[in-house]
């Protein structure tokens, strides 16, 4: 079961209301979903992610795939019971780990060769198996199997991958075989160049998909680039259809998204930069290991009424950081994820009033200039 509602158009910009509905629920777009790379979101329970408000969290096809095995997971009633998370789950499809983990990778028509990173074992992913894994795994949504080109990449290495991330989402499409319960995205690629973005678009709106997640972008390029791109990308994708803008996840970046029309958004950043003690605030960035914390007994960020903000001072965050304690990375994991997902209530909030633009001016204001902090 899969449906997407187009609830509400913004009248100053491309962004809109949506609503989701799996399986496992229903849940409001545009959205952040914390990522569960290897069945769990770092340090987090599922419970506490529940509190959180999130309802749906991205978990990876290639992890998961090198350990426990989709068989085990299958076994154990599919990824929602093995890891007791009830919401929805979204998994990738594993191309972007299989093209950044391995150097040596070997592509063909086929698929693609690599190396496992855990301990060198020799391993092949298809679209086909791809596909395999995503069905055994039960999640929710699944992504066709693309190639992620790196930047910079000429135009010549980029036209002739997305045409086989299109060859490649038609098997994926052919080889879906569990559409009654899990719905399959297909991925527009195409680098930086707004002809190949919306050739690779036209191709996965031909072959048919109930959404299309945007990749290949937040790659090292400029992000006023990426900003461009999606401008000439999503006009070009259907309005009744989700979008999702793939592993982007700073405070500036989803709001600049949501402007131009992304429904859906993951990244591992917030619990990434919490486990080296810097946290997401209101006003910009909090490097915890800095001295001058060492004796503010203030919140983390006073406008955030999450746990870690309700309970604990900067100064003892600082001083578990600083004695390798791991409930430091644990309580601003929490609180940099509440951050995101409380962003994104006010960012649709601000859609139904139809003040989106000035909130992303006060938000820059807070940020002291554009792209400030993160």
């Amino acid at each position: 079961m899969f449906h997407y509602e187009l609830v509400q158009q913004n009248k100053s910009s491309a962004a809109r209301l949506g609503k989701i509905t799996t399986n496992h629920g229903s849940f409001e777009t545009p959205v952040f979903m914390p990522v569960g790379t290897q069945a769990t979101v770092k340090s987090m329970t599922p419970e506490e992610i529940h509190s959180m408000g999130a309802k749906i969290i991205l978990s990876n096809t290639y992890h998961l795939f090198l350990r426990p095995g989709e068989d085990l997971v299958a076994e154990a009633g599919g990824l929602h019971r093995f890891m007791n998370w009830s919401g929805s789950i979204l998994t990738d499809s594993g191309g972007f780990q299989v093209f950044s983990l391995d150097q040596l990778r070997k592509i063909s028509e086929e698929g693609v060769a690599f190396k496992s990173h855990i301990d060198g074992k020799a391993l092949f992913i298809s679209p086909e198996k791809a596909v395999q894994i995503q069905n055994a795994l039960g999640s929710d949504i699944i992504m066709a199997f693309d190639e992620c080109a790196p930047y910079p990449a000429e135009r010549p290495y980029i036209e002739h991958s997305l045409e086989r991330t299109s060859r490649w989402a038609e098997r994926c499409k052919i080889e879906h075989k569990k559409t009654d319960s899990q719905t399959l995205f297909g991925i527009v690629q195409g680098g930086v160049f707004p002809d190949l973005r919306k050739k690779s678009a036209q191709q996965l709106i031909s072959i048919g998909f109930e959404g299309f997640g945007i990749g290949g972008l937040s790659v090292g390029e400029p992000k006023d680039l990426m900003y461009e791109v999606l401008e000439e990308t999503i006009p070009v994708l259907p309005q009744d259809k989700p979008r999702y803008l793939m592993g982007v996840g700073s405070p500036d970046c989803l709001i600049e998204g949501v402007i131009r029309g992304v429904d859906m958004f993951d990244c591992v950043l917030p619990t990434r930069i919490a486990r080296n003690g810097t946290a997401m605030t209101s006003i910009g960035r909090v490097t915890l290991r800095n001295a001058k914390y060492a004796r503010d007994f203030t919140p983390l960020d006073p406008q955030c009424q999450c746990p870690t903000c309700n309970n604990y001072t900067k100064a003892y965050l600082r001083h578990l950081f600083k004695a390798e304690e791991m409930l430091g990375p644990r309580l601003v994991t929490q609180h940099n994820l509440w951050f995101l997902i409380h962003w994104m209530e006010e960012i649709r909030q601000a859609i139904r009033e139809d003040r989106l633009l000035a909130l992303r001016d006060e938000f820059y204001q807070r940020y002291q200039g554009r792209g400030a902090g993160f």
